[in-house]
């Protein structure tokens, strides 16, 4: 009995091996996002439920987060190893915490989402008509948090803020409680269209189209995580074939977040992922070389720029902000164009 039972577990061990299939040792990985379930962050979600991760030796559990300030704070203090979040918010941090970094390891967001946002029944058609006016949003937004730099750039030397949750600023703006608003562009603008208000009537100012040429949010990992080269890489790897799953076909991603949200509007996501995709994502520069990576003198550049912005010390290194050794090779990161 006893040699049919050896043979047994050879022979399922071989068949493990033949077929590529995960040891059963897995590296336990904590990872949060920066806010909830959605269509832009499904590509993760895919990643976990075709077992790219575990194929990659990981046993990933992932969270819904509150905030990109947040989601590096959890890495920061070794809750999580690995989040999505701004890397602005990870400038200020490493800015504030040298010794500390939490590093950047893939940019996923070569086009920052970040914008202000108005209706063209208020008269406001672009940056200076928004001086003297009251700007609606969360303290914690990103867009926020960053409108100084886009206003000084834009000539706008005053503005009221009102702070507003999350879940009142677009209904604000529709109430015409405040002039105008701020936050994620696949965000606000679908927020606004889902409280009736068409496209057609929103006056929309991207900061990338505006003079602020920044980088979005990416993979962000802990110092201890840093050190564990193999679960990075393969994290990432993983990671991207869940991405270009998702661009090859959109409904596996809003598939996998309905099941981790059943609310959530399918037709909604599916409208976010593809603005995402198209404004963020799929830009000129990641159709040349992939994604992930960032252009090593326009990252300086936006480093400089979000220190001046956030009001820091002293610019961290780029170096000490990002890096690309973890990331596959460039054929391995290209994307459909």
């Amino acid at each position: 009995m006893s040699r049919i039972a050896n043979w047994l577990g050879t022979a399922a061990a071989a068949a493990v091996l033949a077929l590529g299939l995960p040891a059963a040792a897995q590296t336990p990985i904590k990872f949060t996002l920066d806010w909830v379930f959605q269509g832009p962050t499904s590509p993760f979600l895919v990643a976990l439920e075709k077992g790219y991760y575990k194929a990659e030796g990981l046993d990933v559990t992932m969270d819904p987060g509150q905030g990109s300030a947040g989601a590096v704070q959890r890495v920061a203090t070794g809750a999580y190893q690995i989040g999505f979040a701004d890397v602005n918010a990870t400038i200020e941090y490493n800015a504030k915490n040298p010794g500390k970094e939490v590093l950047c390891v893939f940019m996923a967001y070569d086009f920052a989402p970040f914008g202000v946002y108005a209706l063209k029944k208020s008269g406001i058609k672009g940056p200076k008509d928004l001086e003297g006016k009251k700007l609606g949003a969360p303290v914690f937004d990103a867009s926020f948090r960053l409108f100084p730099a886009f206003a000084k750039i834009n000539g706008v030397s005053k503005w009221e803020h009102v702070n507003l949750t999350p879940q009142l600023r677009e209904q604000s703006l529709v109430q015409g409680t405040v002039d105008f608003i701020s936050g994620h562009y696949f965000s606000s603008m679908l927020d606004l269209k889902a409280r009736g208000v068409k496209f057609d009537d929103i006056v929309a100012m991207r900061y990338v189209d505006f003079g602020m040429d920044v980088y979005g949010n990416g993979i962000v990992i802990s110092p201890e995580m840093a050190k564990d080269e193999k679960a990075v890489k393969g994290f990432i790897a993983a990671t991207v074939k869940g991405w270009k799953d998702v661009i090859a076909d959109n409904k596996l991603g809003i598939a996998a977040a309905k099941k981790r949200d059943p609310l959530i509007n399918e037709e909604l996501e599916t409208e976010r992922l593809q603005i995402s995709l198209q404004t963020n994502i799929l830009t000129p520069y990641v159709k040349a070389n992939g994604m992930g990576d960032v252009d090593p003198a326009r990252f300086a550049r936006s480093v400089k720029l979000v220190s001046e912005a956030f009001g820091l010390p002293a610019a961290p290194a780029p170096d000490k902000v990002f890096t690309s050794k973890y990331l596959p090779p460039k054929a391995d990161r290209m994307v459909a164009k």
